[in-house]
């Protein structure tokens, strides 16, 4: 039994040497410069969210605050980004985050994270897809969803009310696009970041011809009473508004990792990908901040509507040809968003079929295109056909899921790299300043833990305190963000819409309606001295680990402030995933027991690493049985 548990550890986290990864310059094409990732990033992010978040957060969440939501969600997303930009630098392969973990922590994990990001980018391309083409369609006067649901409709809950040919249309004429080349997508993507960025310059520029300071301090008695409107003034849902709107903005910023993906195709990749990492998301942010503050400045945040914000205030302003304007540029950043997504995914799909997780058909290049062909066009069926069919409302927590999730394996990955054992390192000084302190167990734990022999390299023992730590900090993390999360006020402040309708009970499109104009608390002190005591332990890990020595190989890139910065990632990253509804996480089991089967039916024996233990397994077994034949044969 040992031994059967000894192979399966040995098989599920069997890790790929880092050193050992340099792509195949024979395969995907190096044509990818700095000025092509730095706008695969923002084209990737600044889609939807732009046009909606901001309007939606600022009159249900956070009021003016808004743009303290999304400087906070900045920040989150920043901690990540940087940790992503050290991994680029380590090891230049497609395959993002997937290809992270299996250096860093191993290959069953790997799949996990490359099977959530498939997952991601699948859900990502559909509702992208989907904004699209009801954007395209209300501009038209709704053709496609006139005709479709009277010649098709579809009565089932959990799918969508017709299929939406126009989205599918959409999704496999940019597979084609990609499946092209790599040089014409991202010239395409190029040209919609421009007009992207050109629409937002717009924007801010008009809007500030309507600029009302008056609008960010709006005393509560000039709120109408049928609105949602707060303490009024620049925070008036308080700081609790401006947090809950920052995990909402959180997800605006999805989309900046898929520059991770490029490490085969881009020039230079050690150099360029980190800084396409941090240069979009410096973009990004400026962008959402100067956007949700116009918006907020032309029209009171109460009155914002929350599926288009931008048109409504046109509208209401009478800038009729700003309106279409802003509309095309919308349609365009939507685009841009579209091909990114989609850019990732068949890449994803072939980093695990090259490493023997996935079925072998998607990692072939064809020759000419120089392009995953099959991947991308049968990942964009896929996407096309989740796009046409199903409800993507009930889908989206599911993408924030398996992001937060990827971004919390790539911090954990960085810190178990950055204390992993030195190759080069002497250990008989290490071994001789210990021998020095031991004494008896307790004292040894302390002695290791608090590195009180000093030691500034990082060897085995250092190696395994530094991962017990990790482990608990993890696990403390995850505690406290559950506990936090239970223990925290729930307000069910909503807006009514109609003034005589006091008891919100009748639903009107485009308004939520009233259930208490207070905020609902269930206090619990023994959860609060919990938190508190778990904080203090989080605090007292995080000391432990500052303790310990760190790697000292060099990189063109290093996350600063280690252990701190993927620390606080791990921890804001988990607490956003205890947010989620217990539905998202049935799902993501569901999602993950799919993955769970094709990895033990088809990856666990088809892996490439699995396969090259195995013939060096039989390999050292023939050599050690030689001797023995020769022993016999001289007998």
């Amino acid at each position: 039994m040992i031994k059967l548990r000894e192979t399966l550890y040995q098989v599920l986290f069997r890790r790929k040497d880092e050193d050992e990864l340099q792509p195949d310059k024979k395969k995907l094409a190096r044509v990818l410069d700095l000025m092509d990732l730095t706008a695969l990033g923002v084209g990737s992010t600044l889609g939807v969210g732009v046009y909606v978040l901001a309007g939606n957060v600022a009159r249900i969440e956070a009021g003016p605050a808004v743009v303290l939501s999304f400087i906070l969600a900045a920040f989150a997303s920043a901690f990540a980004g940087l940790c992503y930009a050290e991994f680029a630098a380590r090891v230049p392969r497609a395959g993002s985050a997937y290809v992270y973990s299996y250096v860093g922590v191993g290959e069953f994990v790997a799949f996990v994270i490359g099977w959530n990001l498939i997952l991601e980018y699948v859900i990502g391309t559909a509702s992208v897809a989907k904004a699209l083409s009801n954007y395209i369609d209300a501009l038209l006067g709704y053709p496609v969803k006139n005709t479709m649901t009277y010649l098709f409709p579809i009565n089932v809950s959990f799918l969508a009310d017709y299929p939406d040919v126009l989205s599918f249309s959409l999704v496999i004429l940019l597979s084609l696009i990609l499946a092209w080349g790599v040089r014409e997508s991202t010239m395409i993507n190029n040209v919609f970041t421009v007009v992207n960025l050109f629409t937002v310059v717009t924007v801010v520029v008009t809007g500030f011809f309507k600029v009302n300071l008056y609008n960010w301090s709006i005393p509560k008695q000039d709120i109408p009473k049928y609105v949602k409107g707060g303490e009024g003034g620049f925070m008036p849902f308080g700081w609790a508004g401006v947090t809950a709107g920052a995990a909402k903005c959180f997800y605006g910023f999805i989309g900046f990792d898929s520059v991770a993906t490029t490490g085969e195709e881009a020039k230079k990749p050690k150099r360029d990908i980190p800084l396409a990492i941090i240069l979009s998301l410096t973009i990004i942010t400026f962008a959402y901040c100067c956007i949700s503050s116009v918006l907020t400045l032309m029209w009171p945040y109460y009155d914002q509507d929350i599926d288009a914000p931008f048109p409504y205030v046109y509208d209401h302003l009478g800038w009729t040809t700003l309106k279409l304007i802003v509309s095309s540029g919308a349609i365009f950043a939507m685009f841009a968003s579209l091909l990114a997504s989609m850019f990732s995914m068949p890449r994803i799909l072939m980093a695990m079929a090259e490493d023997g997780l996935m079925f072998s058909m998607f990692s072939i290049i064809h020759p000419k295109f120089k392009t995953p062909l099959l991947a991308t066009i049968l990942s964009g069926l896929f996407a096309g056909i989740v796009t046409a069919l199903l409800n993507l409302d009930q889908l989206m927590n599911m993408m924030s899921i398996g992001t937060l999730l990827a971004y919390s394996i790539v911090c954990i990955c960085v810190l178990m790299l950055r204390y992993k054992t030195d190759s080069d390192v002497d250990e008989s000084e290490n071994e001789q300043s210990k021998d020095e302190l031991e004494t008896s167990g307790f004292v040894n734990a302390v002695v290791k833990y608090l590195n009180l022999s000093n030691n500034n390299k990082a060897d085995k023992d250092t190696q395994r305190v530094a991962t017990t730590l990790i482990i608990s900090f993890i696990c403390t993390s995850a505690l406290f963000s559950f506990i936090s999360v239970q223990s925290e006020c729930v307000a069910t402040v909503h807006q009514l819409c109609d003034k005589n309708d006091s008891n919100g009970t009748t639903f009107q499109p485009g308004c939520v309606n009233v259930t208490s104009n207070e905020y609902e608390c269930v206090g619990n002190s023994i959860a609060t001295y919990t938190s508190a005591i778990l904080a203090i332990g989080l605090l007292l890990l995080l000391l432990l680990l500052t303790r310990q020595p760190q790697s000292n190989k060099k990189l063109s890139f290093k996350v600063p402030l280690v252990p701190l910065i993927p620390c606080i990632s791990i921890l804001t990253n988990i607490y956003l995933m205890m947010k989620l509804d217990i539905i998202t996480w049935i799902r993501f089991t569901i999602w993950l027991l799919i993955g769970l089967c094709i990895y033990a039916l088809y990856g666990m024996n088809n892996s490439t690493e699995g396969l090259k233990r195995r013939v060096e397994l039989k390999r050292s077994r023939s050599n050690s049985t030689e001797p023995i034949n020769q022993v016999s044969a001289n007998l």
